[in-house]
């Protein structure tokens, strides 16, 4: 398989980027787009040129790692697939495919596809943990928690933290990774105790870094984790009654 590789090269935040076309051969269509850019920069390395730089981890799409915007889309062709599990029989044999990183005012590029998502690490800080006591846990019975609103929760609870809501969103919003977060916290009675204080830190460090929703649905469409858009809906009903009751209920 012969592909055309069009990829945005960008030494850093600071610098001017630029798009370079190189040629991809020999590579099977079940090669991933990352094992695609692996094999690119064998040959790079080879010939004494600069590697393309990209982020990845676990390749399982389990980590949220990896993350680029592939003809225009965030991660790639296959809808709800993250980067690492998107492969080259997507594309037609001799086709041009256009790699670039995830566009968004809060992610800057760090160099070549590479960008830094640290904005969504700060969502996290303002509230996206639990405080509890150290010590014998409680008794497995102590907390009564119906199949359904624990499948919920574990449901918004396998956001990833990718960042290609953001990146597909025409205003740069998180709200569907802060909705995801907030509300595997909310739904369970453990973790409900910060409940108000938690809406607060989160949302207010949301509207700091990244634009407002304005419900297109954009985000459900590439997200891996399938999250859905009642994660906004409950992120704005954490959100009002955090005002309504104060913070710290």
């Amino acid at each position: 398989m012969k592909l055309t590789l069009k990829i945005w090269r960008q030494d850093s935040a600071a610098a001017a980027g630029r798009f370079e076309s190189y040629s991809l051969d020999g590579a099977g269509e079940e090669f991933t787009l990352l094992e695609a850019l692996d094999k690119l920069n064998d040959t790079l390395v080879e010939t004494g040129q600069v590697p393309v730089a990209f982020d990845s981890d676990c390749r399982e799409g389990i980590c949220g790692s990896c993350g680029v915007t592939v003809d225009g889309v965030p991660h790639g062709p296959v809808a709800n697939t993250p980067s690492c599990r998107q492969h080259l029989r997507s594309f037609a044999d001799g086709s041009t495919v256009t790699l670039e990183p995830f566009r968004s005012g809060a992610f800057p590029v760090v160099r070549d596809l590479a960008v830094d998502r640290s904005g969504l690490d700060r969502i996290i800080e303002g509230g996206g943990y639990v405080s509890i006591d150290a010590g014998t846990a409680t008794d497995a019975d102590a907390h009564q928690v119906s199949h359904e609103t624990a499948e919920a929760a574990l449901d918004f609870a396998a956001c990833i933290g990718c960042g290609a809501c953001v990146a597909a969103c025409p205003n740069g919003s998180a709200s569907l990774f802060t909705g995801a977060k907030l509300m595997h916290l909310t739904l369970l009675p453990t973790t409900r105790q910060e409940r108000g204080q938690r809406a607060t830190g989160m949302t207010a460090a949301m509207d700091e870094e990244f634009g407002p929703c304005s419900v297109i649905g954009e985000c459900v469409e590439v997200c891996p984790a399938g999250i859905p858009l009642t994660a906004i809906a409950g992120l704005n009903r954490e959100k009002l009654r955090s005002v309504l009751r104060g913070k710290t209920s």
